[in-house]
């Protein structure tokens, strides 16, 4: 799903509106963040994770521990 990047300005727009105002010198900074988590979610978004239980079913402690290898 392409979508367009934030641009600086909508990066201050989207903060305000959180009730986080940013001096102006920060819009272009988040805007990169922004835009660099949005990549990486959208990479893990494609990965086939198949069979692969959620992290709740992991229970710590139930593992066997073996020397062999």
């Amino acid at each position: 799903m392409p979508s367009a990047e934030l641009t600086p300005p909508e990066a201050a727009r989207w903060a305000a509106r959180a009730g986080l105002p940013l001096p102006d010198d920060r819009h272009a900074a988040v805007a990169a963040t922004a835009n660099h988590i949005h990549s990486v979610v959208a990479v893990l978004r494609e990965l086939d994770c198949g069979d692969t239980p959620p992290a709740g079913a992991y229970r710590a402690g139930k593992e066997k521990h073996d020397a062999a290898v």
